[in-house]
């Protein structure tokens, strides 16, 4: 079995996709690579699937019958019990604005039709890899940040933060190197994987998703943009 994946531990991947021969063909390749896969045709089944079967992602169609997989991530972001699940956006919009708008929502990652089922299950197996990957352990602090690894928890002066996997990660790493500066390819080979293709505009959209649950209206903002380098957790001034 693919990547020494045991028949008990099996992740589970939700298609919310009302393309029928789509659906057949991804659990055909999902089922070979040894996932279990349950299927949605609309964003409202999508939802009840999710609060019954509890999955381990959700490949998530933008078009879909009646609500819109825009929709159904802002919900999977709203409730408590699911603001972790990942979910990769599957869209045949090419515009850069909608890829912007769809991480924007809460995708962690998102793939334009048609697409490669290789690329498909390397952004999978990666997701997979940072949303459940052992916890590490102790508290990494920065300013008035506190980053509790084993819990997963992230407070600013006290009060809780609440960020996505992709956030956390991102901030994880961070603050493990304050006040380098990291490039936009840098911190896609460290937070994504060297062995995915990512835009480098996704990291942009991390960014700022990340700083809007950082800074409240009365913190410093400690994300340092260097114009023409990438970011830095610092608590110099942007320039």
């Amino acid at each position: 079995m693919p990547d020494g994946m045991s028949s008990m531990m099996k992740p589970l991947i939700l298609v919310v996709e009302d393309e029928a021969p789509l659906v057949t063909m991804l659990r055909y390749n999902l089922e070979k690579q040894g996932f279990r896969v349950e299927e949605a045709a609309d964003g409202q089944e999508a939802l009840t699937r999710i609060a019954e079967t509890k999955p381990d992602l959700v490949l998530l169609d933008w078009m879909l019958p009646a609500m819109s997989g825009i929709e159904v991530c802002r919900q999977i972001r709203r409730k408590p019990g699911t603001r972790d699940l990942p979910v990769i956006m599957v869209t045949a919009r090419t515009e850069d604005s909608d890829a912007v708008r769809a991480l924007n929502t809460g995708a962690d990652d998102y793939i334009v039709k048609p697409f490669a089922i290789e690329n498909l299950m390397a952004r999978i197996r990666a997701l997979l890899r940072r949303a459940g990957a052992p916890p590490a352990k102790g508290t990494l602090k920065f300013h008035d940040i506190a980053m509790d690894l084993a819990a997963h928890r992230v407070q600013r002066q006290g009060r809780s933060v609440h960020l996505g996997p992709t956030e956390f990660r991102l901030l994880e790493f961070f603050m493990q190197h304050p006040g380098r500066v990291f490039s936009r390819e840098e911190l896609l080979d460290a937070v994504w994987g060297p062995d995915i293709h990512v835009e480098p505009r996704t990291v942009d959209v991390h960014i700022r998703r990340l700083r809007k649950s950082l800074n409240g209206e009365a913190d410093q903002d400690v994300i340092r943009t260097v114009r023409a380098a990438g970011y830095a957790l610092d608590l110099e001034p942007s320039i």
